[in-house]
């Protein structure tokens, strides 16, 4: 509790000094809108304890950025996000398939020009899913099914560098906080590696 009123603090005081600066500044950054593409890492937390295997995959879709002052910024999005998990055994894979479509909301701030820190949360809902079996696969009954939960939601965290020109490169972390199944707690677990381009 004590660790978690610190970090409010701080940012807190961060937000502030940074409004503080922009009062005296004029700043050039407008809001914008683009389109992103990138790379997914997408794994599911079991339990809290384990981890699956990590599924290859894309994202894609639009941002709208809006700047409340020159360091400190809100950008909402909609994309299209592969996720899902791999499991192996010694004779096989499984591999779960599911594809969503996230609504993510994220506080940017800008700690120079170019550099951006961001965290926020996201709901996401599930549109499709496949599950695939090795034909040697024997951990799982492979007439089992598995049927996600149509929604999804957790908080974002990440990073990246936006040029003058409006081209940005991000990393961000998506940890999943509510469960996908009704069984074993599983959470989703995702890396994104994007490319963004302003309209």
């Amino acid at each position: 509790m004590k660790n978690t009123i610190l970090t409010l603090f701080t940012a807190l005081c961060i937000v502030s000094t940074l409004q503080a600066q922009d009062s005296t500044d004029t700043y050039k950054n407008k809001s914008n809108a683009g389109l992103k593409f990138g790379y997914n890492l997408a794994a599911v937390s079991f339990d809290e304890d384990s981890e699956t295997g990590q599924r290859h995959g894309f994202h894609v879709g639009f941002y709208g950025e809006s700047f409340a002052s020159k360091h400190i910024a809100i950008q909402v999005e909609l994309l299209y996000s592969q996720q899902g998990y791999e499991v192996k055994d010694n004779s096989g894979t499984f591999t779960q398939k599911l594809n969503y479509i996230n609504l993510p909301l994220v506080l940017k701030i800008y700690p120079s020009d170019n550099f951006f820190l961001e965290a926020g949360p996201q709901v996401g809902f599930a549109i499709s899913h496949k599950e695939e079996f090795d034909s040697s696969f024997n951990l799982f009954d492979t007439e089992q099914e598995f049927e996600p939960s149509r929604f999804d939601w957790g908080m974002n965290f990440g990073g990246g560098f936006k040029t003058d020109s409006g081209v940005s490169l991000g990393v961000r972390y998506h940890l999943g906080l509510g469960d996908i199944y009704d069984e074993g707690s599983p959470k989703n677990r995702v890396w994104q590696f994007s490319l963004g381009f302003d309209f």
